[in-house]
């Protein structure tokens, strides 16, 4: 069956990435075609900056925590990615869990799920740009969570409660397809039968 991994791109103490991932994972859960869906939570692998002698590309991974990262991200035929926008752009920790490895996710479909005050958009367009090096095909479609209308706040110091409208989760389950047909799409190409 063909497996996704839902990235939570923020490792950020009281972050609202997790809850936004288990929402995505709820949906899918109920309204996507078969797939396997797994959160794949950064904070749980603890990634230092990257301490990696040779490029990425090479394969040549020396350290524990690379190669228990590759072999977490090998595993997934797609992704969705939960991200939110730090100026502009998207986490460094995101950046930095992408740069450390390559060929695991080459030929591989992404979604975007954005949140932040105006959805994320800059960040996601930003992490298109990445994800098309790394050889990942992003989906078109992409849900935009905004802070002010998908969020409930009792404080301003609060992570906050996802609450987000009936058009979003619209929209997620139209990004939840296209990963799932895309990942199962781009199957021969991993396989090495298109060559």
């Amino acid at each position: 069956m063909t497996k996704i991994g839902i990235v939570v791109g923020s490792t950020r103490p009281r972050r609202r990435g997790r809850a936004v991932a288990e929402w995505v994972a709820s949906v899918a859960a109920q309204e996507s075609p078969p797939a396997d869906f797994e959160i794949v939570d950064l904070a749980d692998f603890a990634l230092p900056l990257l301490d990696e002698t040779h490029p990425a590309a090479s394969g040549l991974y020396e350290n524990a925590h690379t190669t228990r990262w590759a072999e977490a991200i090998a595993r997934y035929d797609g992704f969705v990615f939960v991200t939110p926008e730090y100026n502009h752009s998207i986490p460094g920790a995101l950046k930095n869990a992408l740069d450390f490895i390559y060929a695991e996710w080459n030929n591989k479909a992404a979604g975007i799920v954005g949140y932040g005050l105006h959805g994320a958009t800059r960040a996601a367009e930003h992490l298109r740009l990445i994800l098309a090096e790394l050889k990942v095909a992003t989906v078109r479609t992409q849900v935009a969570l905004s802070l002010h209308h998908d969020f409930t706040f009792s404080a301003p110091t609060e992570a906050g409660d996802l609450t987000p409208g009936p058009h979003q989760h619209k929209t997620l389950t139209a990004l939840l397809d296209d990963v799932v047909v895309w990942s199962r799409a781009l199957q021969p190409v991993r396989e090495g039968a298109l060559t």
